[in-house]
């Protein structure tokens, strides 16, 4: 009975994911064409959103994560998603204008014209990640509006009370025609993902990209999906250590590492390792002098993600590397209750460690060093294309050479993760840690269909180019001119 019970459940969640689909699309149709000031005024609406609800967004967040920094919140969630919705706002008017093309010899000669007009796609739906719930439905949301589309939200269930926020707050916002909000586990996240929706947006763990994907292909749904991976980061021998170091730590700790975009192994030159290790020490005990009882020190998400890490550490010790804890204070985090982990630096990672074959997401460093750059460049393309790569030093040529050699979603030069923070800036992996890119225009363009416009003048030009027949001295005068190199 409870089998039936869960098969009946599944199939009405799904109906009821159908009928809002449905409805979003309807509203959609009729409302076309949807004028500029309607997708700013919807975006004015967001920003509202989360600026009249900033504080509940922060304690909610922080309730997830069993503690979460306030004013991390504030700044990554609550400011980064509303950064990005009023450079929307501010350049949809630019954006959603036509853009002429011109044409090949002899058309626009002769009078036809091109242009591009961008049209809204219909619905699109997001499936947001739990490490930054909100910044990570937001910010793509600025694009989606943007383009003159309604949402469907799929919120994570391991960030509950978060997702509980959206759906309470949404309505007074929104009408759930323009944009919805829904929770619930896997089997509402399959549910969501095989929905025909006009274009969908996933953010997550590179293995549940590949169910997304296969999910959408049965409906061909165009997908963007931003998937994380092992970031590097290369210090040159001409770096700023002390400055290299405290900007890795300060990337590597918000969130306790929780970032899809956090340096996930250091490649640092075999001369200069110790330097590196001291220096992101002094940094780490500079930023967090203590963690347990710090507001500013986010925890572990669950404990189960507090075993995974746990279990790297074990790993890397079982195999040789030596586990370096970074416990300023002297804390007994064992006896605590709570999740919160200190930065743990791994020495001498070997190729078949966990540490150097996951995706880490915590507050975790492998460390490991090179003699030329060309060794560190090699490191990097032997492994899957990262989603961001990271670069200290001040020689222009080795910096071009790590540039020009290595393939990556973006790049940060002399810090780590800044560049998802420039919202003119495309945003986005490549192979394994992605496909696709929002943010700014590159985001509005995302989630608009480029609709190609040709108008044709009144001379009959198929004639006057020899390309219709009869076919005669015109057309061989055409191809010869054409078959010139």
């Amino acid at each position: 009975m409870a089998l039936v019970a869960d098969a009946d459940f599944r199939k009405d969640r799904a109906m009821d994911l159908i009928a809002l689909l449905q409805t979003q699309r309807a509203a959609f149709d009729a409302e076309r064409p949807v004028p500029v000031a309607i997708r700013k005024d919807r975006i004015a609406r967001a920003i509202r959103m989360l600026a009249e609800n900033a504080e509940a967004f922060c304690s909610a967040l922080s309730a997830d994560f069993g503690h979460r920094s306030r004013e991390q919140s504030m700044l990554t969630d609550v400011i980064g998603s509303i950064r990005a919705l009023k450079h929307a706002r501010k350049h949809a008017d630019r954006w959603a204008r036509p853009e002429k093309r011109r044409l090949d010899f002899p058309l626009g000669l002769l009078g036809a014209r091109a242009a591009i007009e961008y049209q809204p796609k219909g619905v699109v739906g997001i499936i947001s990640p739990w490490n930054f719930p909100v910044q990570l439905t937001m910010a793509p949301l600025a694009g989606v509006l943007a383009a003159g589309n309604r949402a469907m939200v799929k919120s994570s269930e391991f960030t509950p009370r978060t997702a509980a926020l959206f759906e309470e707050t949404a309505p007074r916002y929104f009408d759930p025609a323009e944009l919805a909000f829904v929770s619930g586990g896997a089997e509402t996240g399959q549910a969501f993902a095989a929905l025909p929706f006009d274009h969908l947006i996933f953010t997550g763990a590179t293995g549940v990209g590949r169910h997304i994907m296969r999910a959408a292909a049965d409906n061909l749904t165009p997908v963007t999906l931003e998937l994380g991976g092992k970031s590097p980061t290369i210090v040159g021998r001409s770096a700023d250590i002390a400055q290299a170091t405290e900007r890795v730590a300060t990337g590597k700790l918000m969130n306790a590492g929780q970032i899809c975009l956090a340096p996930d192994y250091l490649l640092v030159p075999d001369d200069k390792e110790d330097a590196v290790i001291g220096g992101l020490k002094s940094a780490a005990a500079a930023l967090y002098p203590r963690l347990l009882d710090n507001p500013d020190y986010t925890a572990i998400v669950n404990e189960r993600h507090h075993v995974r890490l746990q279990s790297y550490l074990d790993d890397a010790r079982a195999k040789g590397g030596e586990v370096i804890e970074v416990n300023p204070a002297g804390e007994d985090f064992a006896a605590s209750n709570g999740t919160k982990m200190p930065l743990f630096i791994v020495r001498n990672p070997s190729d078949d460690m966990a540490v150097m074959q996951d995706e880490i997401f915590g507050p975790v460093l492998p460390v490991r060093r090179y003699g030329a750059i060309d060794e560190a460049i090699d490191f990097v393309n032997r492994r899957d294309r990262p989603l961001g790569l990271y670069y200290f030093g001040s020689d222009a040529a080795e910096e071009r050479k790590v540039l020009d050699r290595t393939i990556s979603g973006g790049v940060t030069i002399n810090d780590v993760i800044f560049h998802i923070s420039a919202e003119d800036l495309p945003f986005g992996g490549i192979g394994p840690s992605g496909m696709g890119a929002y943010h700014g225009f590159d985001g509005f363009r995302t989630f608009s269909h480029a609709r190609a416009i040709y108008r044709q003048p009144k001379v009959d030009i198929a004639k006057l180019a020899g390309i219709k027949p009869p076919y005669g001295a015109t057309t061989a005068r055409t191809i010869a001119r054409e078959l010139k190199p």
